[in-house]
């Protein structure tokens, strides 16, 4: 076979490789994509519902409850039920006799009549942990002067300072644990 008998093959007849990706795009505008599965697994068609709880019922309320999951007959996405984590037995209570309310507000979010019924669990609420309060204590003249004698022998003074800090955490610390 001599060259004349090999085709002439241009980059043009050749496939081309599929483009990749595209164009760059901000990464709120992937979330919808990649949350979509775990949120449906809760019965919700996205994360909208959750983000948005604090407009939907009133800042009050919704700092002691928390929605979970809608579930909803087989094969239908109206109907459904809200299951809401709440606070505290008290909070179960008031939720309950604002049921119609909550309903109202929650099927006017979605724009259709998507809950019928409201099933409440009491729990805590992942965003209710106790707040640690910690007060330093100052240390003494005696640990001052101690952690300075040690840190003699430092040239920098930004090492010898934040090795001071340092000091100062432990040695604070260590008397909290007495």
């Amino acid at each position: 076979m001599n060259d004349s008998d090999t085709p002439n093959i241009t980059y043009a007849d050749k496939k081309r490789p599929p483009r990749r990706g595209g164009a760059a795009r901000q990464v709120g505008q992937q979330v919808g994509e990649l949350t979509k599965r775990a949120f449906g697994r809760r019965g919700f068609s996205s994360g909208e519902l959750i983000a948005e709880w604090p407009r939907v019922i009133g800042d009050s309320l919704s700092k002691l409850s928390a929605p979970e999951r809608i579930t909803y007959p087989k094969g239908k996405r109206t109907g459904g039920t809200l299951h809401l984590r709440v606070a505290s037995g008290s909070i179960a209570v008031e939720l309950q006799h604002l049921e119609p309310v909550l309903l109202e507000r929650i099927n006017g979010y979605f724009g259709y009549k998507s809950v019928d019924r409201v099933k409440l669990s009491q729990a805590p609420l992942a965003s209710e942990q106790p707040e640690k309060t910690t007060t330093k204590q100052p240390l003494g003249p005696e640990k001052l002067s101690e952690i300075a004698a040690i840190l003699t022998d430092v040239d920098d003074d930004e090492l010898r300072t934040s090795l001071e800090g340092l000091a100062r955490a432990i040695m604070q610390r260590d008397m909290k644990s007495e």
